[in-house]
């Protein structure tokens, strides 16, 4: 057993209720999907408490820590994927302008922003629950678009996402049937925060 305690700092659930009144998505599915969030964050805080106390247990290796740790990136991923989503939104958006830092390397990227566009919605419409995610890769600083099936398969190890648009059920279902959801990520690209977006590039 440990004799000294582990510290730990546990997750706030971050307040987004400024986004209220965004284009095309209801306030009733924000104010859901909120709540789903702040799940993620008291699972993971949870998690954290639990798996702490078998370290200092000295249980680690256990079953039971095992599947902790096994369940950890599903829940974590879930808290942070959400921020960054609800993060690049806000009600009636902004314009992605060719002059800017991102629509400049965007364009070195894909050509154009309108390709870089299809692309990323068609990875958007895959089947499947996920997310749809343009990462920038932290080596040769260049964009390119993920699927991300649930939280935590198919993360790229060390890239920065900059554009982060969730498209489980939960997040259109109240305002689209599932078939529609091209609709859901017209609506979803007509609020994102540019600016916002752009902050999250490497330098």
């Amino acid at each position: 057993m440990l004799q000294q305690k582990i510290s730990y700092k546990p997750y706030p659930v971050q307040d987004f209720k400024h986004l209220l009144g965004l284009t095309g998505i209801s306030d009733k599915t924000l104010e859901i999907h909120f709540k789903l969030y702040a799940g993620y964050v008291k699972n993971t805080n949870d998690l954290n408490e639990k798996i702490i106390e078998l370290t200092e247990a000295g249980k680690s290796g256990s079953l039971e820590y095992s599947e902790l740790k096994r369940r950890y990136g599903f829940e974590y991923n879930g808290m942070r994927l959400h921020e960054y989503y609800f993060g690049n939104l806000k009600p009636g958006g902004s314009e992605l302008k060719e002059t800017s830092a991102l629509g400049k390397l965007i364009t070195e990227t894909y050509s154009s922003i309108e390709v870089w566009k299809n692309d990323f919605f068609k990875v958007g419409t895959m089947r499947g629950v996920g997310w749809a995610v343009l990462f920038q890769d932290p080596f040769t600083k260049t964009l390119s678009n993920h699927w991300i099936t649930l939280h935590e398969e198919g993360n790229i190890a060390g890239f920065q996402p900059i554009l982060v648009m969730d498209v489980w059920e939960h997040a259109f279902l109240l305002d689209y049937v599932p078939a529609d959801r091209p609709k859901y990520i017209e609506a979803f690209y007509s609020n994102i925060d540019w600016e916002k977006v752009e902050a999250r590039l490497l330098k």
